[in-house]
């Protein structure tokens, strides 16, 4: 049984107890069967509505747009830049589409090549995640994987409710790479163990520099 039935089960015992109690004190105070039964009434539609908040919450989660909830999109260019290298520039565009303003103190910002791959490198990697059960996803090699840290050099980001933030991230690499795969993930300051706010925000994006 999960912490969620605990509490149902909680709520329906209060509200016996407030019944109990309710009655109890129209004996006590010797007032009329009509008061009495207008109390109990009274004290039955607000624990009803309180009772119907509970499971609305937690089986429809109606007031889920009072947690932070950040929508994330990249947008990216290539150019060439040397002989050797190309200079890959990411914007990760987050939304807030909360009632609340998110605080950003953390991001990872990832770059992973797609292509060139040998067939057999191609073949293991599918064989790691579809036939093993290694990986969730594709383990791309990682071309660079860099974490910012905003609470250092409090330069924490504040997004609004529904407004759009956006945040620039480079890369370079060399010329023989042809695909990429680019990936930002931005950490929930407000997440907590078993709470519904969510870890973290995230986006993945496919890109062909040729």
């Amino acid at each position: 049984m999960n912490n969620n039935i605990y509490k149902g089960i909680a709520i329906l015992g209060l509200a016996i107890i407030f019944f109990a109690v309710a009655l109890l004190a129209a004996f006590l105070t010797s007032i009329n069967l009509v008061d009495a039964v207008s109390v109990i009434y009274a004290i039955g539609v607000l624990t009803a509505i309180c009772v119907g908040g509970f499971f609305a919450n937690q089986k429809l989660q109606l007031f889920r747009t009072f947690q932070p909830h950040l929508t994330v999109s990249h947008e990216v260019s290539h150019r060439l830049i040397g002989d050797s290298y190309i200079h890959i520039f990411v914007t990760a565009t987050l939304h807030n589409r909360s009632r609340v303003k998110v605080e950003l103190r953390q991001a990872e910002f990832a770059l992973q090549r797609v292509a060139p791959a040998s067939d057999e490198h191609i073949e293991q990697l599918y064989a790691d995640v579809f036939h093993y059960e290694k990986h969730e996803d594709i383990p791309w090699d990682t071309l660079d994987d860099v974490n910012r840290n905003w609470s250092k050099n409090k330069r924490i980001r504040i997004i609004e409710p529904s407004e759009l933030h956006k945040e620039p991230f480079e890369f370079i690499v060399s010329t023989d790479v042809e695909s990429v795969l680019v990936y930002t993930y931005f950490y929930n300051q407000e997440y907590s163990q078993g709470s519904r706010s969510a870890h973290g925000w995230g986006s993945t994006t496919v890109y062909d520099i040729l």
